[in-house]
C-alpha cells in the first residue's frame, strides 16, 4: 500500500516537472510587479496581461483595440507555419536522405546548404518582398528557408549513419529497394529525421514573426507589431505568449503524429 502511495506520488511529481519554471516565473513576475520594482510601461502587472489577453481571445471585434481578433490571427499564422514547414519538408527529407546515402549527391549539395544556412534569415526579407511582396508569399518563403536546413541535415546525418549491412541483408530477403526505404531506411533514420522535424517547426514559428513584421493585415506577428506601433507592451507579451503555446502544441501534435505513424518515433520519449 505504501510503495502503490509512494508510486502515485512519484507519477504526480513526475508529470508536474514541465510546470514548476513557468509557475516560478509567474510567481517572480507578479512579485517584482506588486514591489514595483520594474516600471509598469517596460513590463506590465500579470493582471493587466490576463486582461490584454482575454480582451484579445473573447471580447467582440470592435469593442476595444486588438478585442477578438485571435482567432483570425491565429487562423492567418497556422496557415502560413503550416505551409511554409510543409514545403520544407517536402524538399528537406527525401534531400537529406539521398545525401545521407550517396556521398556524390552530399559532395554536390554540401558547400551550397552550408553556405546558405550561414545567411541570417533578416537578409532574406529585403529580396523576399523584392520577389512576392507582402503577404503571404513572402512569409511562407522565410518560413520554408528557415526550417529546410534543420530538417535536411538531420535526415543526411540519420540516413548516413543506416549499417548497409542491414539494407544488404532485406535485399537477400527479397525486400525490394521501395520497401526497404520505409522499412528499414525511415525506420533507423527516425530519430534524427524526428529532431530534425522538431527544430524545423521550432524556427518555422519564429520566421512567421519575422514574415509578419512587413504590414501583413493580420497574424500574431502582425498584432505585435501594431502592438508595439501603439505602445501596448501588454499586447506585445500577450503575442509572445500566444506564440509560445502554440508552438509548443504544434511541436506536441508533430511527435504524436510521428509516434503513431512509426514505431520507431513511438520508442522515443
Amino acid at each position: 500500500m505504501i510503495k502503490e502511495e509512494n508510486t502515485k506520488l512519484h507519477n504526480f511529481v513526475f508529470q508536474m516537472l514541465p510546470w514548476i519554471i513557468p509557475t516560478a516565473f509567474i510567481i517572480l513576475w507578479f512579485v517584482i510587479s506588486e514591489a514595483g520594482l520594474i516600471p509598469t510601461y517596460l513590463l506590465p502587472h500579470p493582471v493587466e496581461i490576463a486582461k490584454a489577453g482575454y480582451t484579445y481571445i473573447f471580447d467582440t471585434p470592435g469593442d476595444a483595440p486588438f478585442a477578438g481578433r485571435f482567432l483570425s490571427d491565429a487562423g492567418a499564422s497556422l496557415i502560413r507555419v503550416c505551409s511554409g514547414f510543409a514545403v520544407a519538408v517536402i524538399l528537406g527529407i527525401p534531400l537529406g536522405i539521398i545525401s545521407g546515402r550517396l556521398v556524390s549527391v552530399r559532395k554536390l549539395l554540401s558547400s551550397t546548404v552550408n553556405g546558405l544556412r550561414s545567411v541570417p534569415g533578416i537578409s532574406w526579407l529585403p529580396l523576399a518582398m523584392i520577389w512576392f511582396g507582402i503577404g503571404i508569399k513572402t512569409t511562407i518563403f522565410l518560413v520554408a528557408l528557415a526550417a529546410f536546413f534543420p530538417i535536411y541535415l538531420n535526415a543526411a546525418a540519420g540516413a548516413g549513419q543506416i549499417n548497409p549491412l542491414l539494407l544488404q541483408a532485406g535485399a537477400m530477403m527479397g525486400v525490394k529497394r521501395l520497401r526497404g526505404t520505409f522499412a528499414i531506411l525511415l525506420p533507423g533514420a527516425m530519430p534524427h529525421i524526428m529532431t530534425g522535424l522538431r527544430l524545423g517547426l521550432g524556427i518555422s514559428w519564429a520566421y512567421l514573426v519575422l514574415g509578419e513584421l512587413t504590414g501583413v493585415p493580420n497574424g500574431l506577428g502582425a498584432v505585435i507589431m501594431d502592438a508595439r506601433m501603439l505602445g501596448r507592451i501588454d499586447i506585445i507579451i500577450v503575442g509572445i505568449i500566444i506564440i509560445a503555446i502554440m508552438g509548443r502544441l504544434s511541436d506536441q501534435l508533430l511527435t504524436a503524429s510521428l509516434r503513431f505513424c512509426f514505431k520507431s518515433a513511438g520508442r522515443m520519449s
